[in-house]
């Protein structure tokens, strides 16, 4: 059932669940004027895109301990790239080991690899990954709403941020979990956490 906005502009969403979270589901581009247009009409809302077109220039790297975890607030993480592959295997200073530092100063201190708290980092896991997108669809990663990539796998990629100081991550939610959770919950926030 369309909804007529107060000036008049017709919205049609893709999905409208019995708790009234909007899924719109993106196959094309989008700009930033309709992106931001149908967020702030629908209110609570999710979009899941179709990832097929770009699935060659996102890359899912290391996982990330839990952001609220001890093992995580001693951590800062340099940002994971194709171009950087250290950096993609997980490279981090620990603040421990750096008195004065701060995670605002970024790597002014001994650097390790993943591969040395591999252990303690899948002990303290709760979802998020380090990931890269080669050439991303800028409107996706400014929107106000979650977003979730569909790569045809048996998981989703929803687009996230770390902790604080807001290192892009992904979590994989499985699609059961997302169907449940849409169809479940009444704020789009709680989806997939």
């Amino acid at each position: 059932m369309p909804q007529v906005a107060p000036d008049g502009e017709i919205h049609r969403a893709d999905v409208k669940t019995a708790h009234g979270i909007v899924v719109e589901l993106q196959h094309s581009a989008i700009s930033d004027v309709e992106r931001l247009s149908r967020e702030h009409f629908y209110g609570d809302m999710l979009w899941v895109l179709d990832g097929h077109d770009f699935i060659k220039n996102f890359d899912i790297y290391h996982k990330l301990p839990d952001p609220s975890s001890d093992l995580a607030k001693d951590l800062v993480w340099s940002k994971g790239t194709r171009q950087q592959q250290g950096a993609a295997k997980g490279i981090f200073m620990r603040l421990s080991e750096n008195p004065g530092a701060s995670k605002l100063q970024r790597f002014c201190g001994t650097m390790h690899f993943f591969y040395e708290i591999e252990d303690e980092v899948n002990a303290a896991y709760h979802g998020p990954h380090q990931y890269d997108w080669v050439r991303p669809r800028q409107a996706w990663l400014e929107s106000g709403c979650p977003v979730y990539i569909d790569f045809g796998g048996e998981n989703l990629v929803r687009l996230e941020k770390y902790d604080e100081y807001r290192l892009p991550c992904i979590r994989l939610i499985s699609r059961e979990e997302f169907v449940r959770g849409a169809l479940s919950v009444a704020r789009t926030a709680e989806i997939g956490c």
